[in-house]
């Protein structure tokens, strides 16, 4: 994918992030993390999936409130990081392991 792309890509699950955020109802928000994590996949954005599968996790495990708003907020993070290689990924799980108890 070319950078341009990868940008436009970003702005966009940016852009879904952020309109999560202020309605976080988990039943509500899974469908949005599902869509975000086939768009980073298709984008081959490992770390955004990686974050995206947890965050599915920590939802059907009944995560809910400012968990979640921490959870997506690590899923900006992921979605933004220059790098997008397996290492970066199994960075992005471990931080959230260790922030989340994941």
């Amino acid at each position: 994918m070319t950078n341009d792309g990868l940008q436009d890509v970003r702005a966009e699950l940016l852009h879904r992030i952020g309109a999560i955020e202020w309605r976080a109802r988990p039943g509500v928000i899974a469908g949005d993390i599902d869509a975000i994590r086939r768009t980073a996949h298709r984008a081959q954005m490992l770390p955004a999936v990686t974050v995206a599968q947890l965050l599915e996790a920590a939802l059907a495990r009944g995560e809910r409130g400012a968990l979640v708003h921490g959870w997506l907020g690590i899923l900006r993070e992921a979605v933004g990081s220059d790098r997008q290689d397996a290492a970066a990924s199994a960075a992005f799980a471990a931080a959230c392991q260790v922030r989340f108890a994941a």
